[in-house]
């Protein structure tokens, strides 16, 4: 009796006699000497082409990352010089309110409120936004 497994690995008994016993046993041999031969080579061509196919997607990976990492440098850039104009911005418009308007954006910065616009009856200098802007624009290369 020759005992065979199929692929659940449940071993399964077939029976021959004789001559052919001596044939199912030499195919059998040759089949698992050719199988663990070819496994062999085939698992190690398996395995570079997995060990290929990840190096490829690391260095994709690395790619990608790269590419974004200067886009976020340039915009961090972008944004410490947004945020120097700007706090240079806010310093001239301290230096140029009044008391009076300091204290007018100090209660609607608590209450949460939108600024009001100021008028052209608001007595004292003008005001500190169309200062400004008259700065600004004074001091761009004029032509």
């Amino acid at each position: 009796m020759l005992l065979l497994t199929d692929g659940s690995m449940r071993v399964r008994g077939i029976r021959v006699q004789g001559h052919d016993e001596m044939a199912m046993k030499l195919l059998f041999w040759e089949l698992e000497q050719h199988l663990k031969s070819s496994s062999g080579a085939s698992v190690v061509a398996i395995d570079n082409k997995i060990e290929q196919a990840m190096d490829l997607v690391k260095s994709h990976l690395m790619y990608a990352v790269r590419e974004e990492v200067e886009v976020l440098k340039e915009q961090i850039k972008e944004l410490i010089e947004r945020n120097s104009q700007l706090e240079q911005e806010n310093t001239l418009l301290k230096t140029l309110a009044s008391p009076e308007q300091m204290a007018q954006f100090q209660a609607q910065v608590q209450t949460g409120s939108p600024p009001t616009p100021q008028t052209a009856a608001t007595p004292g200098p003008a005001s500190a936004t169309t200062l400004s802007q008259s700065a600004t624009h004074s001091s761009g290369p004029s032509a």
